[in-house]
């Protein structure tokens, strides 16, 4: 098995680690500690076409693999973790479920500002009732002619505070067959955005109310039977989650590093004492090995989309990896590492909350388990 990148790879990946460094670096810090949506860097990712590099050329998109994007957000993160997020926003997260089944009326209308940076998407899935059970969901939607009527609650929506349209689950019919989406943009009759709140990273969410929220019947998605295929484009999701887990885990780790490399205390360098040597050791096979089981799940597609076991082998390795390194990184830099001064303490927020975001670590462990019995074991009560 060859684990080389290929020549455009590499080529892509230092274009990326230089135009990071030159114009991302500097700042960084800053956007960590801002819960707003950073519009500026949005439209800098899109003139350098960052925005969409892996959605289809058809759909305006660069048309490069998974994997390439996983390079790109890599060395975004690492650098600049905010910038990772805005990347994420505009290649994994629900603007994949949009380039995969909108119909090319609704795709030409929506995808272009969120390719040039002017557009945000949110995800609507999570309800008060329906976490971890997504298939629980309450928000109901019906075809009344022209219009799709929306009502429901969404919450725990990563950008749904700024954003300007809303990729929405919900059910048009009874069980999980009868769950589609519906594109609802931010100006729809019906919709309110509430207040923001806060995550313990500093992120902000709003909650979404659909009170017969009408939107052109050319917004829906999928209306019946699409919760499989849904899903399946979700997977995308966690691949970028995965991947911004194991990058700041790097970030954390490359800081620690360098820091025990220079700071003496009782008359020698940080880095040689055993323990703290151990604590990189353990870190440095913890963060490769998930990134390799994360190249094998960017790169081993079906129908151009992540597989099922290994996106979930993937997650559960980065999320576990990432806040390891995070958490033994700010141990290495002591009060340091716990200050708001370096990114190492805002890394270990962020990375534990993926921990439980786009899939928990449980139901991962659930789906892996599966996987390894070749059979579905039902978490409902009997």
């Amino acid at each position: 098995m060859d684990f080389a990148l290929s020549p455009e790879q590499e080529a892509l990946r230092d274009s990326v680690r230089g135009f990071a460094r030159r114009t991302l670096a500097d700042r960084a810090l800053e956007r960590a500690h801002d819960p707003g949506y950073p519009w500026d860097l949005a439209a800098a990712l899109g003139k350098q076409s960052l925005l969409g590099l892996a959605l289809p050329e058809a759909h305006g998109g660069g048309g490069a693999a998974l994997l390439d994007a996983v390079l790109v957000m890599e060395e975004l993160a690492t650098v600049c973790p905010t910038s990772a997020d805005v990347f994420q926003a505009g290649n994994f997260g629900a603007i994949r479920t949009l380039s995969e089944y909108a119909g090319e009326k609704l795709r030409d209308r929506i995808l272009p500002p969120l390719l040039d940076g002017t557009g945000l998407i949110a995800l609507g899935m999570s309800e008060p009732e329906a976490g971890s059970a997504v298939t629980d969901l309450r928000t109901t939607a019906r075809v009344e002619g022209d219009w799709c009527v929306v009502n429901g609650t969404k919450m725990w929506s990563t950008n749904s505070t700024d954003a300007t349209v809303f990729l929405v689950y919900a059910r048009f019919g009874p069980g999980a067959r009868g769950i589609g989406s519906v594109i609802v943009e931010r100006d729809a009759p019906g919709l309110t955005v509430g207040p923001p709140e806060t995550y313990m990273s500093g992120e902000q969410w709003s909650l979404l109310t659909f009170d017969d929220c009408r939107v052109p019947v050319e917004n829906v998605l999928i209306d019946s039977d699409g919760f499989k295929r849904q899903i399946s484009a979700f997977n995308v999701e966690r691949i970028g989650n995965a991947t911004r887990a194991l990058s700041l885990g790097r970030l954390c780790y490359n800081t620690a590093r360098d820091h025990a490399a220079t700071r003496k205390q009782f008359g020698k360098t940080l880095s040689e004492f055993q323990g703290v040597q151990w604590k990189f050791a353990e870190m440095t096979v913890q963060l490769d090995a998930a990134q390799l089981l994360l190249y094998r799940a960017a790169s081993d597609l079906h129908d151009g989309l992540p597989r099922a076991r290994e996106t979930a082998i993937a997650k559960y390795a980065c999320n576990t990896a990432g806040f390891n390194a995070a958490n033994e990184s700010l141990q290495v830099m002591g009060a340091m590492g716990y200050s708001t001064q370096t990114l190492v303490e805002y890394c270990l927020r962020r990375t534990r909350g993926w921990m439980i975001a786009g899939g928990s670590l449980e139901m991962l462990r659930n789906r892996i388990a599966e996987s390894v019995f070749g059979t579905r074991f039902s978490q409902r009560a009997s």
